[in-house]
């Protein structure tokens, strides 16, 4: 593993060449693809690394003596080791594969916190939550009757830290919230927001599913207690995941599925569970997933966040300022501390027509509620269009989503 510093340059050029895709043409227009939140596209690494596996080592994993199964668990298991390093688990053990960051949160949900809570008892989340840590929360109130808690957002999309530890009470049995906000940009303190709950002896989830491509994460830096994550945002593959959770935690907590690997022994009287991480892993895996995933952590660190943050600021502040020169536009979330998103309304053009238009200019947008309905709610919006930027997009990109704006807005 590699460790960049902020001081090495960042080769635009050469990281372009890094995916096929961005050499296509959309509606005859050079591709523009600014959906990286949505789903981030796959460098040559990740690819190659997924091909290779079907090409070379395609078979089941765990419970083969054969080469083929030796050289597919190698991989398998490598991509767990990657990654426990990348986020800094103390052991690979603490790495549960799932199929993204919603499965993670609906494990949580369902094997640490249900066997833990009675009626009444409070879960806490946020308002700027995406659907993934809303709904699985809504179906443990209506299982056992638990209080579920929204700590409020301001003007700016911030959260209101003040009012959130306020919340913090001995009722509360679980804090869910999100590292950075896929529908605003906004990133959260955690680390502070999980020191907060510590002291009132709140263990803390963090959907990690954004964060994981602009910043390094840090699991224990952070000092939260489940962390979520999904390989698609991270220029991965995918139908993978990941929940993080220490060991100690993850054997406390009864099995969520069961079937095959996560089973020791099994007699129709009863069974008895495998150790972790194939205690929650039931099931043949994502296996080329898996190895993908291990490419897209590979490739990341080869760049390095601090490298890839810095560019992406620099984008961040360059759209910002271009965007705010449309007249009409309006910006939905401007909170000082934001990640590479920005979220608006033009006019009164709707999200979706608006993304329909500028679609014939080559640019991929996103628009709609981004499963984050109460957000717009809150900013009292149907929708809004998104322009989510990766370590791939250009300041010449900015300038052609601007134009294009600028072109939809003459049409209305």
């Amino acid at each position: 593993m590699t460790n960049p510093t902020a001081a090495q340059p960042f080769d635009i050029e050469r990281v372009r060449r890094d995916f096929p895709i961005l050499q296509r043409t959309v509606h005859g227009k050079p591709l523009v693809y600014l959906d990286t939140a949505a789903s981030a596209q796959r460098p040559l690494a990740v690819i190659e690394a997924t091909d290779r596996f079907y090409r070379e080592h395609n078979a089941n994993v765990h419970r083969g003596v054969h080469t083929l199964s030796q050289e597919a668990t190698d991989l398998y298991e490598g991509a767990r080791r990657g990654l426990a390093r990348f986020i800094n688990a103390d052991s690979e053990r603490e790495i549960i594969f799932t199929r993204g960051t919603t499965e993670a949160i609906n494990l949580v949900a369902q094997s640490y916190l249900r066997p833990r809570l009675e009626p009444g008892d409070e879960i806490l989340i946020t308002h700027m939550e995406h659907h993934s840590n809303i709904v699985p929360w809504q179906m443990l109130r209506e299982q056992t009757g638990a209080v579920l808690k929204v700590a409020p957002i301001n003007d700016r999309g911030e959260l209101e830290l003040d009012a959130l530890e306020a919340l913090l009470s001995d009722r509360v049995r679980l804090l869910g919230v999100v590292h950075i906000s896929n529908a605003l940009g906004t990133i959260n303190p955690v680390a502070e927001i999980c020191r907060m709950a510590k002291r009132h002896g709140i263990p803390v989830l963090v959907d990690g599913a954004q964060a994981m491509p602009h910043s390094r994460v840090d699991v224990q830096a952070l000092g939260c207690d489940f962390f979520c994550l999904s390989a698609h945002k991270m220029y991965g593959p995918t139908g993978i995941g990941a929940l993080w959770a220490r060991e100690s935690t993850l054997e406390s907590m009864p099995p969520w599925q069961g079937g095959g690997e996560m089973i020791s022994r099994v007699t129709f009287e009863q069974s008895t569970w495998n150790e972790l991480p194939a205690k929650f892993e039931a099931g043949t895996p994502n296996i080329a997933g898996g190895v993908g995933l291990g490419a897209a952590v590979d490739y990341l660190d080869g760049l390095g966040l601090e490298v890839i943050a810095a560019y992406e600021r620099s984008l961040l502040k360059y759209a910002t300022e271009r965007l705010r020169e449309i007249d009409g536009l309006r910006i939905i979330g401007t909170a000082g501390n934001k990640a590479p998103v920005v979220s608006f309304t033009l006019g009164d053009i709707h999200p979706h027509d608006l993304g329909t238009i500028v679609d014939h200019y080559g640019v991929a947008l996103r628009t709609g509620h981004h499963c984050t309905m109460p957000v717009m709610q809150f900013f009292g919006v149907p929708a809004t269009a998104r322009a989510s930027f990766g370590l791939y997009n250009t300041l010449e990109e900015v300038d052609v989503l601007a134009d294009a704006l600028e072109k939809a807005r003459a049409m209305f």
